[in-house]
């Protein structure tokens, strides 16, 4: 392509790079669902064995596969429920001066 014939053409860089963010940005949100599945995956093949099947058939194997996730949330939820739900904060500065010196 000639210059003379980019230079005709009707896009500013300005819209180019709008569609670049919008796209940029849409890419990044699929990225984080994928890389919430693949955390998940993760998890169920380290700690449930879901590489290999212990059966054969599809409708054996389905029922390991939804058993394992069964037990993937049944963790997951018990992680929940023992852990607190206010992070611990450091104290500070005043706070640690106030209790050595009281």
């Amino acid at each position: 392509m000639s210059t003379q014939a980019a230079e005709s053409l009707p896009v500013s860089p300005s819209t180019v790079k709008s569609e670049h963010s919008c796209s940029a940005r849409a890419a990044q949100q699929r990225y984080a669902i994928r890389a919430g599945i693949e955390a998940t995956l993760s998890q169920n093949v380290r700690t449930c064995g879901l590489r290999r099947t212990r059966y054969r058939g599809l409708a054996r194997t389905h029922v390991q596969h939804v058993l394992t996730a069964a037990a993937c949330n049944l963790t997951r939820v018990a992680d929940w429920i023992a852990e607190p739900t206010t992070t611990p904060r450091r104290s500070t500065r005043f706070h640690a001066l106030r209790t050595t010196t009281a």
